[in-house]
């Protein structure tokens, strides 16, 4: 299977989880009267949402290169991973909202254990599908697949969270009845929204990053450059090196400074290996290198653009 069609199962099968969580977790909420169970309700709606727009994004970034989209159609990925983020802060504050309305009117919760069933429920099949949505996006270098199993991992936290405050309600009524406890679902709820904002401002932030053409992390951009030192000395140095990344693509180019008696072809096929080299390293990559004549003016003191090359490199 390729990865485009195993990034769109994984995506759908987060569109079909989500849409099982909700009808749930809304109807026990309205039944039990929880509002922690029905701001979760309302998180697993964001994160249907989210899977959606996470799956229309894939199927457009996956669409080959055209006339008005000449590097791609990558950037829908961090696109997507950027509306989720902010979806997820709606979401946390109208679950804050609700919340709050909850401790100035409080209200009984009725039979927490169904609570606790289908948050238990929940949390073991977000679990599962959000390690699915993780391992493929890693796989496959999915912005949109990532962004989306954080989604669902912080519903885990979240569910998990909320099973556990209804069940020391429920021990508390049974055990100390004289006890005003109906504060402890709205906290619960607010302790959600805590999370998903914290969750909504990584997510964000990453994505945002993606799509105002940061260079790649130094990891990558030393890897690079170990690649293209390792041709020394028909390559002599390099400058003007320039990264970014669009949703699983990578876009690299540079200068490359050549001994001045090496013809076109030979020059070329040491650009021909660097790219090869970088593309088993760093997959999606498209490389694009200027080649210059090493004129010897600085005597092999390359000390201004360009770059001295270490003759130890791995590669």
């Amino acid at each position: 299977m390729n990865k485009s069609r195993r990034k769109s199962r994984v995506a759908i099968l987060s569109v079909i989880s989500n849409s099982t969580l909700v009808v749930f977790k809304l109807i026990v909420g309205l039944i039990i009267g929880s509002v922690s169970v029905i701001s979760e309700a309302i998180h697993s709606g964001v994160d249907l949402i989210a899977s959606l727009i996470a799956f229309f994004a894939i199927r457009t970034a996956n669409k080959p290169a055209d006339e008005k989209h000449s590097f791609g159609h990558g950037k829908y990925e961090n696109l997507s991973a950027a509306i989720e983020g902010t979806l997820i802060f709606v979401a946390a504050g109208w679950i804050s909202y609700e919340a709050i309305q909850k401790l100035m009117y409080p209200g009984q919760v009725e039979t927490p254990g169904w609570g606790v069933l289908i948050m238990s429920i929940s949390a073991i099949t977000n679990l599962v599908v959000s390690r699915k949505l993780f391992r493929v996006g890693k796989e496959t270098d999915s912005m949109a697949l990532i962004a989306d199993g954080w989604h669902l991992r912080t519903d885990v936290w979240t569910s998990a969270g909320v099973a556990f405050g209804l069940m020391i309600y429920y021990l508390g009524t049974v055990f100390f009845p004289e006890l005003p406890l109906h504060w402890i679902d709205p906290v619960v709820a607010l302790g959600v929204a805590g999370l998903i904002i914290k969750a909504a401002w990584e997510l964000t932030s990453e994505s945002v990053t993606a799509l105002l053409d940061v260079s790649l992390p130094q990891n990558e951009e030393a890897l690079i450059t170990g690649i293209i030192s390792s041709f020394f000395p028909q390559a002599k140095s390099f400058h003007k090196l320039k990264t970014r990344k669009s949703g699983p693509d990578r876009f690299i180019e540079f200068h490359l400074v050549v001994h001045k008696d090496l013809t076109v072809k030979e020059a070329h096929d040491i650009c021909d290996d660097i790219t090869r080299l970088i593309n088993e390293k760093l997959p999606n990559a498209t490389v694009m290198i200027h080649t210059e004549p090493c004129l010897d003016s600085c005597q092999g003191l390359c000390r201004g653009n360009c770059s001295i090359f270490e003759t130890d490199s791995p590669y």
